[in-house]
């Protein structure tokens, strides 16, 4: 019985409970849908596998003692095919617990599952545009992307196992004078000259440099304005090949690439994305001109001040490319669009949100920014390419895909990350994506054995699953999916990795205790055979978790 059953027998038992009273005379407007109850797991295990606190939560309502509730809510669960108890304790609460059948019958559920279990509905419906990392085209993702990647790539995951349909999109920032800066700082580079002032130095300019001469010997031939252009367009494809291959190679994987420079452009009747945004702002009534400029009252919805959309020379601002990409987004299909901003971006929120209102749309609906705060490396050292920024590409190197994705997702993006080199490269306990990672190993190491010494599934008896430690596991194997659905409702992958973290303590002591293999000249037996089922749905929901954390499950460490 999992804990979906138990809630949908819980809102039949309240909706036959309010029946009864209606029966009796009571005018009551009562329901509670299966949603709506909230079973949890008891502090101690002795109280049971789950407790409801509906009693409490109706009993006003009924005008009714919660206790009185509780009891008759009880006594209908206690005749339930797999409850073998139903308590009141405290107040109102009540303790469930299961039959060793109904729990056990949960092992085999999972491995039927597979990659599915853990999967949900609860987003269902939501259309998502998810958008993070969006670093300039100028250089390699840095430290910050890198959590941004690991933090936003785990967020879009947990969405889709909860139902939604997520778009993981990049906003390439390719116009504007930093583009120019870019451009110039590469063409210097080609040329033996000093860095411009405003340009990129680095040993990466240097190396693009080398890419542009190649592709165009003759850049020293071409006119000013030519070689200019010639050295941007060609570092900016370099570049932004980089950092895509540095994005996948830490398991992120993005939709869409959506190009700045597609925003100014114009189409055949001379209009472009932004003029387009324009017009439909002010048929909204939020544009108005002062000081020669064109601006939008985004102070109507929320924002510090108004924002100039065209400044007095006819160039669009940053503010009209925001404004305009985000009018795009929902022109694609997406009505709900997330942002995943770093700590100095704190300014956005407002400017993003009013840019909502003034659309027409809802700023508390179809808009969610995140923030989140700033990482740190033990002993990292600087870029030699860069010189003056910690490169994704170099902590990869240094300490592994694995142990930075899990290290960045195990925390909430307002919380700020003080990475332990130390700790991640060890191969012990304390280092949590270690001890996650090697008890996946020990389910298939167990597996392997378990088929060289002929146990297999062809038997399941989940009665069998008696002893404490199986109690225990199955606990919380029947709570992944609620993790993940948690986790997708409050955009905290953490969520994940803190239950993994448990769940394979859980795992260690189970494998401490009860054996899978029969000892010496013992049989093969339905218990050991059970037991294999346990270890591979214990295994199966590691490698879904880990999977949602874009954290691999290796068979052998």
């Amino acid at each position: 019985m999992t804990p979906a059953d138990l809630s949908h027998a819980l809102s039949d038992l309240v909706a036959a409970l309010v029946e009864r009273r209606r029966a009796a005379g009571a005018e009551l407007e009562l329901s509670v849908t299966p949603e709506q109850i909230v079973l949890e797991r008891p502090k101690l295990r002795e109280h049971g596998d789950w407790a409801s606190s509906v009693a409490l939560r109706i009993a006003k309502p009924l005008g009714a003692n919660p206790r009185e509730i509780a009891e008759e809510l009880a006594s209908g669960l206690a005749e339930l095919d797999g409850v073998a108890s139903a308590e009141v304790a405290g107040p109102g609460f009540i303790n469930i617990r299961l039959d060793a059948a109904a729990a056990g019958a949960l092992a085999k559920t999972i491995v039927d599952a597979g990659a599915d279990y853990g999967h949900g509905t609860t987003q269902a419906g939501r259309v998502i545009n998810m958008e993070f990392v969006s670093a300039n085209p100028t250089g390699p993702l840095h430290i910050g992307h890198t959590r941004w990647a690991a933090l936003g790539d785990s967020i879009s995951r947990v969405l889709r196992a909860a139902g939604a349909e997520v778009a993981n999109e990049y906003y390439i920032n390719d116009a504007g004078n930093q583009m120019d800066n870019f451009g110039a700082s590469v063409l210097a580079a080609a040329k033996g000259e000093p860095t411009p002032e405003g340009g990129y130095p680095g040993q990466y300019i240097a190396d693009l440099a080398k890419v542009v001469l190649e592709r165009e010997p003759k850049l020293g031939e071409l006119d000013d304005a030519t070689a200019l252009h010639t050295a941007r367009e060609i570092a900016y494809e370099h570049q932004l090949a980089e950092i895509q291959a540095s994005l996948d190679r830490f398991n992120v994987h993005f939709d869409v690439w959506t190009s700045e420079r597609r925003l100014h452009q114009k189409d055949e009747h001379g209009v472009s994305a932004i003029d387009a945004a324009l017009e439909r702002l002010r048929a909204q009534g939020h544009v108005y001109e002062a000081d020669d400029a064109i601006w939008v009252k985004t102070t109507d919805f929320g924002d510090d001040k108004d924002r100039v959309f065209c400044r007095s020379n006819g160039v669009p601002t940053y503010f009209a490319a925001d404004a305009a990409y985000y009018l795009d987004k929902g022109d694609r299909g997406f009505e709900h669009k997330m942002y995943l901003l770093g700590a100095d971006h704190h300014g956005y929120v407002h400017r993003l949100k009013a840019v909502a209102g003034a659309a027409g749309e809802d700023p508390e609906r179809d808009i969610e920014i995140l923030i989140g705060q700033l990482v740190s490396v033990n002993g990292a050292r600087l870029s030699k390419r860069a010189g003056n920024i910690i490169e994704l590409d170099d902590l990869q190197a240094w300490l592994g895909t694995d142990a930075l994705r899990y290290t960045l997702a195990r925390y909430p993006a307002d919380s700020p990350i003080a990475i332990d080199p130390e700790v991640l490269k060890r191969r012990t306990n304390d280092n949590p994506v270690f001890y996650v990672q090697y008890a996946h190993a020990r389910t298939a190491a167990v597996a392997r054995n378990a088929a060289a010494s002929g146990v297999d599934r062809s038997e399941f008896a989940p009665e069998l699953l008696e002893h404490e430690t199986e109690s225990a596991l199955l606990g919380a194997l029947q709570e992944f999916p609620r993790v993940v659905a948690q986790a997708a409702e409050l955009r905290e992958p953490h969520r994940v990795a803190r239950y993994l973290e448990e769940l394979a303590g859980l795992y260690h002591r189970w494998y401490d205790n009860c054996r899978v293999l029969p000892l010496g000249e013992e049989p093969v037996g339905p218990l050991h055979r059970t037991r294999l089922w346990l270890n591979d749905a214990s295994g199966q929901v590691l490698r879904n978790g880990l999977d949602l954390l874009g954290v691999s499950a290796p068979e052998r460490m």
